[in-house]
């Protein structure tokens, strides 16, 4: 016998449990937190976070390509020109960059991806490849670890002021601006989600979709995580 749907009140309930497998609680982001990484290992999550940066527009683009409702295609599209810029020089690509010459990254380091693990390339083309294979609707889904994300930034936009003074100030933009637009971006992906995916069906695959990005997520800072063990540079870059 199958199942009945959820209401929209426990459907969005439980979407907001899976904020229990977002990535703030990895081992990584606390040790970020509490001021614990080294200035190369804080450089090395910049240089990786930057390659799932740059392949957003590719997801959302994917999202479009495969939904066909012109409404949810046009509001989606404002993802893509949030994270390129309208111009050259703009955008949350552009704040990105910014906080890696802030950190005393080469901005040709991170754009030629000489820094990037190969597990950081696999965990992000994954989700790229989900966008493109998967209903639009699950892709919707997985983009719904924005739930989780505006407070995760603001405590992180703490942190680098506290105990990574030796990043320049020009680094914080990214961190200050995103979290409002993230939070109206996951405001919106929950009202389509709780919309088209009616059926017990759709909200399974749905809830599926989160499950994983949470890993994909997850899997990204496993990899930064293991390749920053042993890094032990000191000298006062490092100093709270």
């Amino acid at each position: 016998m199958t199942s009945p749907a959820r209401t929209p009140a426990q459907f969005t309930a439980d979407l907001h449990a899976y904020a229990e497998k977002y990535w703030h609680h990895h081992p990584f982001h606390l040790r970020l937190h509490e001021g614990e990484l080294t200035a190369d290992q804080l450089r090395l999550w910049i240089a990786n976070r930057w390659y799932y940066q740059a392949r957003l527009p590719q997801k959302d683009a994917a999202v479009i390509a495969n939904c066909p409702v012109a409404e949810v295609r046009r509001r989606w599209t404002e993802r893509i020109v949030y994270q390129d810029g309208a111009a050259d020089g703009q955008g949350g690509h552009e704040e990105w960059l910014r906080l890696a010459e802030a950190a005393g990254l080469e901005r040709t380091a991170v754009l030629d991806g000489s820094l990037l693990l190969p597990g950081v390339r696999f965990a992000t083309d994954a989700y790229v490849d989900f966008a493109r294979t998967r209903p639009w609707t699950e892709s919707v889904a997985a983009s719904l670890t924005e739930l989780f994300s505006p407070d995760l930034m603001r405590r992180r936009l703490d942190a680098i002021k506290t105990h990574y003074t030796w990043i320049a100030p020009s680094g914080h933009g990214y961190f200050t601006d995103r979290p409002p637009v993230a939070a109206a971006d996951a405001e919106h992906a929950l009202g389509l989600v709780i919309a088209h995916c009616a059926t017990r069906a759709e909200q399974d695959a749905a809830l599926a979709a989160l499950s994983f990005k949470c890993d994909v997520l997850w899997s990204m800072l496993d990899a930064i995580e293991h390749a920053s063990e042993g890094t032990t540079e000191s000298g006062p870059e490092n100093a709270a």
